[in-house]
């Protein structure tokens, strides 16, 4: 474990901090035993282009953990603009109930969001446990991208649009 003191006006000025950190919202989602298994995450980042791989972290707590534990493969949806139903209810619902709304299809085993922004298909190369989360490390198996879409922001508890960001550099 690490030196940090376990102090709760720490952790209430991490808390804040993070709030504060722009993230993308992905949904990640697995199949077991017959059964749709996600959840929502940003804690979800490329790891290496060779071999092509991302990285996840999921709470022990989380119910996607124990079928993440136990599965080959995983996706991680990258949800834009247009999937904020997507997001609205996996934050409700539990279970197969995340998965009433949107056009899900299935690849190598796991559920995908037909229109995400990207989604990521991985077979699960590693898991490592530190703290309350276990990473997950998983090397690309197939990946889709849509060049139209914008990516659903989070940000200080609230979704937010970045698109009316400045334009990028021209390439």
């Amino acid at each position: 474990m690490s030196d940090t003191p376990d102090h709760p006006a720490i952790l209430e000025a991490f808390r804040a901090a993070m709030r504060h950190v722009a993230a993308t919202v992905y949904a990640v989602t697995t199949g077991r035993v017959g059964e749709r298994h996600g959840i929502l995450a940003t804690a979800v980042s490329s790891l290496s282009f060779d071999p092509p791989s991302l990285l996840v972290c999921i709470n022990r707590s989380a119910s996607l953990h124990e079928p993440l534990a136990c599965a080959e493969t995983f996706c991680v949806n990258v949800l834009g603009l247009g999937n904020r139903d997507i997001a609205e209810i996996f934050t409700r619902e539990r279970g197969e109930g995340r998965f009433a709304v949107g056009e899900w299809s299935e690849a190598h085993g796991v559920p995908v969001l037909a229109n995400a922004q990207s989604s990521f298909v991985c077979r699960t190369a590693h898991r490592h446990e530190f703290g309350t989360h276990t990473i997950f490390i998983g090397e690309l198996i197939d990946a889709r991208h849509r060049e139209d879409a914008a990516p659903l922001t989070y940000y200080d508890r609230h979704y937010i649009d970045i698109s009316a960001a400045p334009e990028r550099a021209s390439r």
